[in-house]
């Protein structure tokens, strides 16, 4: 006898973790941002866009919220398509 129950998409699992994650930040601006994009977006990323998302949530908080207000320019290392699409998406919001 075999288990029925299907095994969990290992991405899906990754982009409930990763949600999860955004919205449990410690900052409260941070949590807005960072997990209202992850409301709006996450469910759309492939599995390139999801890594390059988890790194990002490695990042402090004080940094994220800074290169969103333009006080620090985002580091070599993050200036990728997820980090300047969640800038825009708050920067939009913000106006």
């Amino acid at each position: 006898m075999s288990d029925a129950t299907p095994s969990p998409d290992p991405l899906q699992t990754r982009k409930r973790k990763a949600h999860f994650r955004a919205w449990h930040r410690g900052m409260r601006e941070a949590d807005l941002v960072i997990g209202g994009f992850a409301d709006r977006e996450l469910r759309s990323f492939d599995e390139g866009q999801l890594e390059l998302f988890e790194s990002l949530l490695g990042e402090s908080d004080g940094d994220i919220v800074k290169w969103i207000t333009g006080e620090m320019p985002v580091p070599p290392h993050q200036d990728n398509e997820i980090v300047r699409r969640m800038i825009a998406d708050a920067r939009s919001l913000a106006t």
